[in-house]
């Protein structure tokens, strides 16, 4: 059966665990981070190669004058009908999988093969812009679903360590029900809570505010006509270049 996460950010302290449970799970070189712009406590300041989750922070000021802290704790949503899948397969069939028993979706060691237009055609595909190319070796980088942990039966990393139940994964059946429990709670104190785009994704995040006090990408960005183009371009022109590339 597909399994599920649920995010529910209204648990959610920015303890960012999950954060480092994910680097350290899977062994990610450190990076050199900072402090980016004043004000802001987010480290590093975007997903990179070798963080698959990063928690972001974003603070405003309410209608009522009160500051309120949103953290949202982004990876790759393992969409149901995943178009970074649709994308890289115009050029490269394999170079993304997507495991039908857990739903998760899964980059393989021939995006290196990948060209960095390619790449980039792969990480514009993704409404959610979570792909990020490790510019050393060319490999195209996310979350994982710790698909190891999940085929041996465990939790992934990130759900494991968190304290505050924010991390919840399981069947999907069990996750709908349970983001549907608590959205009705969380309803309660914040009436405009939502969960995004629920139905088309294996990661479900219950947001308490308006999606944009988030973050840009916290629900999905691209149209199906920007989709469709994108696909169109790339059955066009990837296999010319790469037959071009393998014979010269």
């Amino acid at each position: 059966m597909p399994k599920s996460f649920l995010i529910d950010t209204s648990r959610c302290t920015a303890c960012r665990g999950c954060q480092l449970a994910c680097k350290e799970w899977h062994e990610l070189k450190p990076n050199k981070t900072t402090q980016y712009h004043w004000g802001n406590h987010q480290n590093p300041p975007d997903l990179n190669p070798n963080n698959y989750k990063v928690v972001r922070f974003r603070d405003r000021m309410d209608d009522k004058g009160v500051v309120r802290w949103n953290f949202f704790p982004d990876q790759c949503r393992h969409c149901v009908a995943p178009p970074c899948k649709d994308m890289a397969d115009m050029a490269l069939e394999g170079a993304i999988l997507k495991d039908e028993k857990t739903g998760a979706v899964l980059f393989t060691d021939k995006t290196k093969e990948l060209s960095a237009e390619e790449c980039e055609a792969v990480r514009e595909a993704c409404p959610y812009n979570i792909p990020r190319r490790n510019e050393e070796t060319g490999a195209l980088t996310k979350c994982t679903m710790c698909f190891d942990r999940v085929q041996a039966g465990m939790l992934p990393a990130c759900v494991k360590v968190c304290p505050t139940g924010t991390m919840n994964f399981g069947d999907r059946e069990d996750m709908l029900k349970l983001a549907a429990k608590r959205l009705e709670i969380a309803k309660k104190t914040f009436p405009q809570a939502m969960l995004a785009d629920a139905q088309d994704v294996n990661v479900i995040f219950l947001l308490t505010d308006e999606p944009e006090n988030y973050y840009q990408f916290s629900v999905a960005q691209a149209s199906p006509s920007d989709l469709d183009r994108k696909r169109f371009l790339a059955h066009m022109v990837s296999p010319l270049r790469r037959a071009f590339t393998r014979l010269g």
